[in-house]
């Protein structure tokens, strides 16, 4: 039987939201669900590419709209910083990292490398444009 008087666990007052660690769980659930919604403009580009040459090339000017650029920069952000928070879980996962010097370097590092990936891609991809 649930008790009323009993906090939740882990209850929500106890976090405060600029200790990085809170922020970066925050960000990862964030992106997470992001990548989720995502999937759908993939889904929508495929099903643009399959009804034809007219609605892939409507689908390509809403993408290359500066809205639509703003989204997919979240989009690459979003797979990058999930990808490198991944990875720091799995090394987690082997028992190794939980020393508070090495949780905060860690979430350091994963924002860099979320960050520079980012801009890789961007690069890479505005690159082979021209």
């Amino acid at each position: 039987m649930r008790n009323p008087n009993r906090p939740l666990s882990p209850h929500l007052t106890v976090y405060r939201m600029h200790q990085l660690t809170s922020l970066l769980s925050v960000v990862h659930r964030g992106t997470g669900v992001f990548i989720t919604i995502a999937a759908l403009l993939l889904v929508g580009w495929l099903m643009a590419m399959a009804a034809g040459a007219e609605a892939y090339a409507t689908f390509n000017a809403i993408a290359g709209h500066w809205f639509g650029q703003l989204v997919l920069l979240g989009v690459t952000f979003s797979v990058a910083y999930h990808l490198c928070n991944g990875i720091r879980h799995l090394v987690w996962d082997t028992g190794r990292g939980f020393e508070l010097s090495a949780v905060y370097r860690g979430g350091y590092i994963v924002v860099a490398v979320s960050i520079l990936l980012t801009i890789l891609v961007w690069v890479v991809a505005y690159a082979g444009r021209f």
